[in-house]
């Protein structure tokens, strides 16, 4: 009988700590994927920071590096430049990449650094306790901002920031995308964006991102289900799938599947 389906090994066989409907397992399943199938387990390594992403060392079977908060811009430049053959992420929630980890970030994707960013956005600080994130909608509660967002004065809590958006203007950003967990078909359309930002950054091109969106049932206050549907409903109308960027080559087309 032929073997369709089963556990990739880039991923290790135990049990997650992450809560019940959380997005992170999902997004774990398709890197290893990837990185299995392009043959790259023993040439790749996953920078993880504080935050729910810093567990992620405990699940892949590849060499990871745990930077200080929001820094892992800076380390995954070192590694790439000094292992200019081996595929490396950075893996960063919205709190780390964009709060304190902003400028690590921009100053990357300017420079136009050879690695992959994989951001996960669920509008929310995760492992903190549910404090208003950057990425935070307007009106969405948190527990920093217990009425909602609100962007205008005298509150002035800002507006929540579209980070691909931002980061097309740059020079050095060669593919962004955004992709959602929502659903299947959103998966399989932000395997086929992720895909083509690792064969990218293997064939010697700059900058690559692609964003997540993904559920946070917890800090959300709502089941793994709805915060299913919030996603389609709340997010994905201010943060809009697809390709935000693509300055690769003519005749650069990757092995991904394209959003539905």
């Amino acid at each position: 009988m032929k073997k369709i389906y089963g556990q990739p090994e880039s991923l290790l066989p135990v049990q997650t700590k992450y809560c019940a409907g959380c997005g992170h397992g999902v997004v774990h399943r398709i890197i290893a994927e990837l990185v299995d199938e392009m043959n790259l387990r023993e040439k790749t390594v996953i920078t993880n920071p504080v935050g729910c992403a810093i567990w992620a060392d405990l699940y892949f079977n590849f060499d990871s590096v745990q930077p200080a908060h929001g820094r892992t811009p800076a380390v995954a430049t070192s590694l790439k430049r000094i292992l200019t053959d081996h595929l490396v992420i950075c893996y960063q929630g919205d709190g780390d990449l964009a709060a304190i980890g902003t400028a690590e970030t921009v100053h990357a994707a300017n420079r136009g650094e050879h690695f992959t960013t994989i951001f996960i956005n669920n509008a929310i600080y995760g492992m903190t306790g549910g404090q208003m994130a950057p990425t935070t909608l307007v009106h969405q509660k948190a527990t920093t901002a217990p009425h909602g967002r609100d962007p205008e004065f005298p509150a002035g809590m800002g507006y929540p920031i579209k980070v691909p958006e931002m980061l097309a203007t740059l020079g050095g950003t060669k593919y962004l995308a955004r992709g959602s967990v929502d659903t299947p078909g959103h998966i399989r359309a932000l395997k086929g964006y992720i895909r083509k930002a690792f064969e990218a950054q293997m064939a010697g091109y700059g900058f690559s991102m692609v964003e997540v969106l993904s559920p946070c049932p917890t800090n959300w206050g709502v089941t793994p289900e709805k915060a299913v549907t919030w996603i389609g409903e709340k997010m994905i109308p201010y943060y809009p799938l697809g390709e935000i960027k693509n300055e690769l080559p003519a005749g650069f087309e990757g092995k991904g599947e394209t959003a539905e």
